[in-house]
């Protein structure tokens, strides 16, 4: 067994261990390009800071077996001292005056707190956008030219809004979507968001970029518990193979492609926030070190992404596995059709959360409009079993998702706030936020004249300005409150403050 002083003396580029859950690992090899946060804990108990972005079984399974040097003796390891700022105390203090979760009305109220109680860097990453922010305020704005066309006189005295994603049962229509990093948000991550699918009977996609590990989510769910995988294909082939074929084997049911991040776009709210945690384990197991963790966490974890994947590769994926493909990020009728013409399960109508293409347009707006073409080219109707359209971004109400049901969506994903249910009120948050949305549900499908989902139809919506961005509606006060305007940069304070 080591001893925390012998561990010390490995501190430096040319030597460095670190003691992570009370075991070391010689981790020099990572530092080719440099790690500010591996150098920052050489020698010492990097726990703390490892756990957060880390799925548990990162460093085991990135660092060969001859690297692992061991258990460290407890009571001889140097202590990092946690310096708790004046901010975090402030935070912590708005922890305790946060409202009872009785008093959260709706998906609005938990964004309100968790912009009050999070860390900094963190609520800059699961808030940001791309340049101007403009597609992701769109993203809720486009909904709002969405009008209802209920009927009366049916008999809603019982009503169900359950509904079915690629064959498999779902008490609501819609499904958790892929969002990375979910420990800057609470120490349990998307493993939280695992157990509330369960419970509460709807899907949840897991992201490659999860904080938890792929086995972990796998293994929280219970029997029989649906699954689908986000996939952001590696540049190294090999790699993306093993981890789908591993996904298949594991009993994951659909195969979501990530396809509009080419390159990440730049979060200027996320990259304003020095990001100096280390990546997670998709971007470790590259083996890149020149990694730039200057602009912001999205910018840090994304390195390994393939910018060359083209319509051909589709022939590859289709080879390697049999789970139905899936496109994540279309955002033109023209490459549904594609999508369609190549013999995939569906696509999602989606532009990242808008943190991607700044001015791609909602999902929602993209969906009327494959609806339309795909029925002019390839006389399909919606919702449609063999080719399913699916849609996410912007959706903080069940009247979001009614009006994509009504215009030929087979479900919505909704993603951030779920991360802002859990990051204010840890599992109970998504709890309260799904059965919010239950009751939002129950009530509107009354009130639209609708007692099943199929009831939900195309005449029930008034979408004829949609496609206009210039149309005047009220302006939506909860979602405006919330949304945090960009900053410029700003002069740095005189030497005299800084003291």
């Amino acid at each position: 067994m080591l001893s925390g002083k012998e561990v010390a003396q490995h501190n430096g580029r040319e030597s460095c261990w670190i003691i992570v859950h009370g075991k070391v690992y010689d981790v020099t090899e990572f530092l080719n390009g440099g790690s500010r946060i591996i150098l920052k804990y050489a020698g010492k108990d990097a726990t703390q800071e490892y756990d957060p972005i880390h799925p548990p079984d990162a460093i085991t399974s990135n660092l060969p077996p001859e690297k692992h040097l061991g258990p460290v003796q407890p009571d001889t390891v140097e202590k990092v001292e946690i310096q708790i700022t004046d901010e975090e105390k402030e935070r912590f203090e708005r922890i305790e005056r946060r409202p009872s979760l009785s008093e959260i009305l709706n998906l609005h109220d938990f964004e309100s707190i968790a912009k009050e109680v999070m860390p900094v860097k963190a609520w800059a990453y699961y808030s940001s956008a791309a340049d101007d922010e403009i597609t992701i305020r769109e993203n809720h704005a486009a909904y709002h030219r969405i009008w209802f066309r209920p009927r009366i006189m049916r008999d809603v005295t019982n009503v169900d809004f359950s509904s079915t994603i690629l064959g498999h049962k779902t008490s609501m229509p819609i499904y958790i979507t892929a969002t990375a990093l979910g420990k800057l948000g609470h120490p349990d991550g998307e493993l939280i968001l695992t157990r509330a699918a369960a419970q509460h009977g709807i899907i949840q996609m897991i992201p490659t970029l999860a904080s938890c590990s792929f086995d972990e989510l796998v293994d929280g769910a219970q029997p029989e518990q649906v699954q689908f995988f986000q996939l952001y294909v590696n540049k190294d082939r090999a790699i993306t193979k093993r981890i789908v074929q591993h996904a298949e084997t594991r009993g994951i049911k659909a195969l979501f492609i990530t396809v509009d991040a080419p390159q990440l776009g730049r979060r200027e709210k996320d990259m304003r926030q020095k990001f100096e945690a280390e990546d997670p384990a998709e971007v470790s197991k590259t083996g890149k070190d020149n990694v730039d963790r200057s602009q912001g966490a999205a910018r840090a974890i994304s390195s390994f992404i393939d910018p060359g994947l083209k319509w051909s590769d589709l022939d590859w994926f289709k080879s390697i596995t049999k789970m139905p493909l899936i496109l994540k990020g279309v955002q033109c009728w023209e490459d549904a059709l594609e999508a369609y013409d190549q013999g995939l399960a569906g696509v999602v109508l989606s532009n990242h959360g808008g943190r991607q293409l700044d001015f791609a347009r909602s999902g929602i707006e993209i969906l009327a409009e494959c609806v339309k073409h795909l029925k002019e080219k390839r006389g399909l109707t919606f919702p449609n079993e063999k080719f399913q359209l699916f849609v996410d971004g912007g959706v903080r109400r069940a009247t979001d998702v009614l009006k994509a049901i009504a215009l030929g969506a087979s479900a919505v994903g909704i993603g951030r706030p779920f991360l802002y249910a859990y990051s204010a009120y840890g599992p109970d948050g998504v709890d309260r936020a799904l059965q919010i949305l239950h009751d939002e549900f129950e009530m509107n499908m009354r009130l639209l004249g609708a007692p099943t989902i199929k009831d939900v139809v195309r005449e029930m919506v008034d979408a004829s300005n949609l496609s206009s961005h210039v149309v005047a509606v009220p302006s939506d006060s909860l979602f405006n409150t919330n949304y945090e305007v960009m900053q410029h940069a700003v002069l740095k304070l005189p030497l005299k403050a800084k003291i």
